[in-house]
């Protein structure tokens, strides 16, 4: 009979310790997440940068449209 008493506490040690690894890998795991989130928000901000090009006007030539003056000097 005692051996059946030291499998039990046995077990529960064993169910208690896997339930612990449990809740602490996934914590591990969302505190990866958050911080892999804010480093792609981050990049994503920095990415974000507009830059004013002013009138554009369309280039037949090239078919594309260009900012208004680029190119060579008209004159």
């Amino acid at each position: 009979m005692p051996q059946v008493v030291a499998v039990m506490i046995a077990g529960a040690g064993i169910y208690a310790g896997l339930r612990w690894l449990s809740r602490t890998l996934e914590h591990h795991v969302r505190e990866a997440q958050r911080h892999a989130e804010e480093l792609s928000r981050r990049a994503t901000d920095a990415t974000r940068v507009t830059k004013d090009l002013g009138t554009l006007e369309y280039d037949p030539a090239t078919r594309v449209y260009k900012p208004r003056g680029s190119g060579p000097h008209r004159g």
